[in-house]
């Protein structure tokens, strides 16, 4: 059967698989105290040309979310999102399982605006009434959206003026980042993303790696104590070195980028072959997610050979699915794909 269901599905690329094994019997101090990790992190920050930041290393995406969401926060503020954000809607109510509220703005093809992030400041302190309030603390977005999309240059600078405008720490989802890196269409670069966000990650578990996440504070200002505080949450790896080799491999000879490559090449081609199909989209997603309508009855009976995602029910007869590409997506799977459609 033929799986477009996510980005997840297989283990990791063959070059981690390889250095793990390679590294496997050499003992190593845990917690990402370990040579791999700390290679790992120069090689990032050299990408970011970032020299002041710090790198951390978290095993998962809702994990590192939490973490580092809570570590920011005052106790007194929340964190505003998309309401389409994925700590808005897919993480469990991990944010307020903190003890943080999740501002929800409108979203425009997942993304927010900044005219919506300035009018929600100034309206809550505008209100003589916010001591009694919970206050905005920091901004959350993710790059690319969950519906696939990017962020302009235009668009993230305006997002982060007003962040430092009112002193709240812009913080950026990278799940997909290189997804959203090696788009053919987006002007936004690794640099960008590091001298325009207080935090961000680049996201390894969808991304080529098993497992893992690599948390970047741009310039020095990684909260006091945040191993202590990854611990308190059960984000702190005893095998760190799992992280780290994995991490120091993606960013040697431009693996992360050349997979990611791969990926969005296999996306365009698979965009052109559910377009061919006669599919509708429901939005025009510039990376590795496509985003179709299918009518109902079409969908069942592809169910039995491809596996996809449900999106949202668009009406009584129709569905939108998605379809995701990812660093292991063959020509051949696609070859497949279109004998089926057809």
């Amino acid at each position: 059967m033929l799986t477009f269901a996510s980005d997840y599905t297989t283990g990791c690329c063959p070059e981690i698989l390889d250095r793990l094994i390679a590294t496997n019997l050499e003992p190593q101090s845990g917690y990402g105290t370990d040579q791999y990790c700390a290679s790992a992190a120069e090689k990032i920050k050299n990408a970011c040309n970032a020299p002041e930041a710090q790198v951390e290393f978290i095993a998962g995406g809702t994990q590192t979310n939490q973490v580092v969401i809570s570590s920011m926060l005052q106790r007194y503020e929340g964190v505003v999102a998309a309401r389409t954000g994925h700590i808005s809607c897919h993480e469990a109510g991990a944010i307020e399982y903190t003890g943080h509220k999740v501002f929800e703005l409108p979203q425009v093809m997942g993304k927010i605006r900044a005219k919506d992030l300035s009018n929600l400041v100034e309206n809550f302190y505008g209100d003589d009434n916010h001591d009694h309030m919970v206050f905005p603390g920091m901004v959350y977005i993710s790059h690319p959206t969950e519906y696939g999309t990017l962020y302009t240059l235009s668009e993230l600078t305006a997002i982060s003026e007003v962040c430092r405008k009112h002193n709240m720490p812009l913080f950026l989802d990278g799940a997909r980042l290189g997804y959203g890196l090696m788009s053919y269409s987006t002007d936004v670069t690794l640099q960008d993303i590091a001298r325009l966000c207080d935090v961000f990650y680049i996201g390894g578990t969808k991304v080529g790696a098993l497992c893992g996440e690599a948390v970047v504070f741009t310039h020095g200002n990684m909260p006091k104590h945040f191993l202590t505080m990854k611990k308190q949450n059960g984000a702190l790896l005893a095998k760190g070195r799992l992280l780290g080799v994995q991490f120091d491999t993606l960013f040697t000879d431009d693996l992360y980028f050349r997979i990611s490559k791969h990926a969005i090449d296999m996306a365009e081609r698979l965009k052109g072959i559910l377009s061919d199909a006669g599919f509708p989209f429901l939005l025009e997603s510039p990376t590795n997610q496509q985003f179709v309508v299918l009518d109902n009855a079409t969908m069942e009976r592809l169910k039995k050979d491809v596996g996809f995602g449900f999106w949202e029910t668009v009406d009584e007869d129709h569905t939108a699915v998605r379809f995701a590409t990812s660093w292991s997506t063959t020509e051949k799977e696609l070859d497949k794909l279109q004998e089926l459609l057809k």
